[in-house]
């Protein structure tokens, strides 16, 4: 069974280059899901629909969630609903940006 925690830590080191914060503290990731054992499925969107970054993003999450324990495949899927919303980044994000 993969960890989803420890995932997320993964993912924590893949950042936005354009904006400096890692995609789980922006709130880019929706969604994770073992659909089957050893199999990953994400569900992320990005910060706007022509994201000029949106092809390096995607490819290095799923390397990144590879890396965890149990993994052996990765499907990431980017999703353009919800639409993304500065509501979804962490309070620390968001303190960093100066949203708060």
């Amino acid at each position: 069974m993969i960890n989803l925690d420890e995932v997320r830590e993964h993912l924590r080191n893949v950042y936005d280059p354009e904006i400096g914060v890692n995609v789980v503290d922006l709130g880019l990731i929706y969604k994770m899901e073992e659909p089957e054992e050893g199999t990953l499925h994400i569900e992320m969107t990005m910060t706007t629909p022509g994201c000029p970054a949106h092809d390096s993003i995607s490819s290095n999450v799923e390397w990144a969630a590879a890396q965890a324990f149990g993994v052996g495949m990765v499907y990431v899927d980017v999703v353009w609903d919800p639409p993304w919303s500065p509501e979804l980044m962490s309070e620390q994000a968001q303190a960093q940006l100066g949203f708060r």
